[in-house]
């Protein structure tokens, strides 16, 4: 078991499948960090507006059973936010390993003794999906 996880994501439309994530981490560290994306962050690499603010979000995950604390987040480098929030472990889904940036982040997080640990992913739901299907059902 791990001392320190920590996960992070944008978490604007949140689902079970984060849900599952996040409990997954708790499940295997005794203290869950968990980053929430800033707004300027998600702008920046997804060029998408949130459509809830970073600090509403970060309040919805900050009150889940399993976190034990949040952060506010500007980067999507492990690496930098390692400097700040010391963990043993960065906690990702699998649909993500094999991923060039995952990859890199891997490599660099190996050389602090930090596990890279890709837990399973929730195949039945996502923001992306979401985001098709809740229009559409207003409509019916």
């Amino acid at each position: 078991m791990y001392k320190i996880g920590y996960t992070q994501g944008v978490f604007d439309m949140f689902h079970v499948g984060h849900l599952n994530l996040i409990n997954n981490a708790k499940a295997q560290c005794e203290k869950l960090i968990v980053g929430v994306n800033s707004d300027e962050l998600v702008q920046q690499y997804k060029h998408k507006t949130t459509v809830i603010n970073e600090n509403d979000r970060a309040e919805i995950v900050r009150n889940l059973r399993a976190v034990d604390d949040v952060i506010i987040v500007d980067t999507l480098d492990k690496v930098e936010i390692y400097k700040t929030h010391r963990f043993d472990a960065v906690f990702i889904g699998d649909d993500w390993k094999g991923n060039e940036r995952w990859k890199q982040t891997e490599e660099d997080l190996a050389k602090l003794g930090v596990d890279v640990v890709y837990l399973p992913h929730t195949p039945s739901v996502s923001s992306t999906g979401l985001r098709v299907e809740i229009p559409k059902a207003c409509e019916e």
